[in-house]
């Protein structure tokens, strides 16, 4: 099996939009994530929606060409250290290409792009039953912020 390329869709290739919907989509229907795919609304609005981001940071992970994986990542800024940070919302592989080493080449391209940005941070947020992906971040560094671990919480409008 070759090795994974990491880089930024062509907004303007119909190809790699319809790969970012669908390994969107692919994501949600994960079991994890509630096994649903993502509604038609969202999916016509999410290339416009991504690619209009300002703070937006798309990756795709694609071997032989064909797309396997993809980090959506957006800008912040860390009030405490005064600087940028970049928070990865999405990482996923498709799961007929997990264990081979795709999820660890996007989280060490975000974290590269992130350094020459000038951010101070990664962050991330991972759900407590997904063991996989904690031992993924873990590996890469990642862990609760001080210790101490942090809720996510999210209030739909």
């Amino acid at each position: 099996m070759s090795q994974a390329t990491i880089r930024e869709p062509d907004w303007n290739d119909p190809a790699d939009c319809e790969a970012v919907v669908h390994l969107i989509d692919a994501y949600a229907q994960e079991p994890i994530e509630g096994a649903q795919p993502l509604p038609t609304s969202s999916r016509e609005r999410l290339i416009d929606g991504l690619r209009n981001e300002p703070g937006g940071l798309v990756l795709l992970a694609t071997v032989d060409e064909q797309p396997v994986g993809i980090a959506v990542c957006f800008r912040g800024f860390s009030t405490f250290a005064a600087q940028p940070l970049i928070n990865i919302h999405d990482l996923a592989v498709l799961s007929e290409h997990r264990n081979r080493g795709i999820g660890s080449r996007l989280l060490e391209e975000v974290c590269r792009r992130a350094r020459e940005s000038g951010a101070c941070k990664v962050t991330l947020e991972v759900r407590q039953t997904n063991e996989a992906a904690q031992r993924l971040y873990r590996r890469h560094g990642f862990g609760e912020p001080n210790g101490k671990a942090t809720l996510f919480f999210d209030k739909t409008l």
